[in-house]
């Protein structure tokens, strides 16, 4: 019975607790309302998505489609009316690159195109190469010895690394989906990665990057890998390593899409002698090794409120198989429309709004966490004090979809807060706050800080099926009217932020340096 009488208690005084927060949570549902008719009636989303992605085309870090992206997002934000718009630098980064031109093709037993792709920081061929073809067992890949004892075996040849035949099975599941009532209500972490995981990747990375070296000291022409995710003419291409190190003499990788690479191995298998043309120039750029977020400002109404901040953004970097739109253009164009009508509309918030676009995301968050350390906390682990000027930090990462929700990070404090925010969203999907985490993106740059960062829940669509770090990352597989719902929330709960008398209630930062660090 006491036990009984114990939950009870502890019951009524939580939701008391949930009740005191709502009942002291003004929602200004009349902005809501002003800034969701503006959206739906005028949305900018389909210019900035274009500027953001056909435009500039591939955003790989420090190459020129990322200063391409960026230079356009700050003319644009000035145009706006907005001020402090700059590529602000965070630190060195490294080499850029950029491909110049590129082609791969069978030269025998037949001529016929390859879908293909470089990786990123790859070496070049210095002109158009030809050359027969020799399997690397995908099993036999990670083991150096057997690559050193098949060194002749690689000599003057393209080495196909290769597993075997994907399954086709998941073609009869829809690729796309969006997320039922059921999994909103049991949300797990998602994406979460320990110090003692990431360890154990920095592990994996470093024996991997042995791999292409020593094909390369046997003389191998290029390394060719595929993978059974490579399916329908999809290619994940992806560059890991090589920014720090890479030229143009380094060893030549690329993608190709799993289809071609199990033709080749039948091929070989029968007796037929394959041989490629292949061409990869690039171009390496050290000349500025720095690496550079996008920010801006629309500046706080009130005299007491206007030094503190409440940010958003998302990460500009992008992969260079594609032009990285829902990988995370959609993340930008969502926070670029976002403060577009926040400024237009002249709702005056009182605290500054800050939006920041990151670099180097793909790399390890490098460009918030250099960011948060040049601003908010440095590598002694002590906070600075513009740290305790920042309200908030919303952050949009997970592909095209619409929001549906967004996660608390364990802040017990601020989830009774963000369910009151949601309520006028209800018809459009979005009332999950789960007090789950989210890793694996910006926001925990500044949860690190002990800034209150948060990712929104999306819908996934086909982020991790079809588009996640892939060829068919472009403006075609963007949603646009989800972009518009995105849009309208994101604005409506930065302004929110912006206007409540107090700032949000935060956890205590992160003990220990950010997981990420040496990554």
């Amino acid at each position: 019975m006491k036990h009984y009488y114990f939950k009870t208690i502890l019951s009524a005084l939580m939701l008391a607790s949930v009740s005191l927060y709502a009942q002291q949570e003004a929602v200004d549902t009349a902005a809501f309302g002003k800034i969701r008719r503006a959206e739906m009636s005028n949305s900018h989303i389909p210019s900035i998505a274009h500027y953001i992605t056909d435009v500039s085309g591939p955003r790989l870090t420090n190459s020129l489609g990322y200063k391409r992206a960026g230079m356009w997002a700050v003319e644009t934000m000035k145009k706006w009316g907005m001020t402090n718009a700059a590529m602000e630098p965070w630190g060195d980064f490294g080499k850029g690159w950029e491909i110049q031109d590129f082609s791969i093709s069978f030269k025998a037993p037949y001529s016929q195109s390859i879908i293909a792709y470089p990786e990123p920081w790859s070496g070049n061929t210095n002109g158009e190469i030809h050359g027969e073809v020799v399997v690397l067992p995908a099993a036999n890949a990670m083991d150096t010895a057997y690559i050193i004892k098949h060194a002749a075996d690689f000599k003057g040849k393209f080495v196909l690394i290769a597993g075997g035949a994907p399954s086709y099975e998941q073609d009869y599941k829809p690729s796309s989906e969006r997320l039922a009532d059921t999994a909103l209500a049991n949300m797990k972490d998602t994406y979460m990665l320990s110090r003692e995981m990431l360890e154990g990747f920095l592990k994996y990375f470093n024996t991997i990057a042995r791999v292409p070296i020593l094909i390369q000291q046997s003389g191998a022409l290029a390394i060719l890998t595929t993978g059974g995710e490579n399916r329908n003419g999809t290619v994940f291409v992806q560059g890991l390593i090589g920014y720090k190190t890479n030229s143009e003499k380094s060893v030549v990788k690329v993608a190709i899409s799993s289809e071609d690479g199990q033709r080749i191995k039948r091929l070989l298998a029968s007796g037929q002698k394959v041989e490629l043309n292949l061409n990869v120039k690039a171009k390496f750029n050290d000349s500025d090794i720095k690496g550079y977020n996008v920010v801006g400002e629309i500046q706080g109404t009130d005299p007491k409120l206007k030094s503190q901040l409440v940010m958003l953004g998302g990460h500009m970097d992008a992969w260079a198989s594609s032009t990285g739109a829902t990988d995370n253009g959609a993340g930008c164009i969502v926070m670029l429309e976002a403060v577009r009508l926040l400024d237009s509309l002249g709702l005056k918030p009182k605290r500054t709004i800050r939006i920041a676009l990151w670099g180097g995301e793909e790399q390890g968050l490098l460009g918030s966490y250099g960011y948060v350390k040049n601003h908010y906390r440095g590598t002694d682990l002590v906070l600075k004090p513009e740290a305790a000027k920042v309200s908030a930090y919303f952050n949009l990462d997970n592909g095209t979809g619409k929001i549906r929700g967004i996660f608390a990070q364990g802040n017990t404090a601020i989830a009774p807060i963000f369910q009151e925010w949601f309520k006028p969203f209800a018809d459009l999907g979005a009332s999950t706050v789960t007090l789950k985490n989210t890793g694996s993106t910006d926001h925990l740059s500044f949860d690190w800080a002990g800034i209150p960062g948060f990712q929104f829940i999306q819908d996934p669509i086909d982020y991790e099926t079809r588009t996640h770090h892939s060829n068919m990352d472009n403006y075609d597989h963007l949603k646009i009217e989800d972009l518009k719902q995105a849009a309208v929330i994101v604005a409506s709960f930065v302004y929110q932020a912006s206007m409540r008398p107090d700032m949000l209630p935060r956890k205590a930062p992160e003990k220990g340096t950010f997981v990420f660090d040496g990554l």
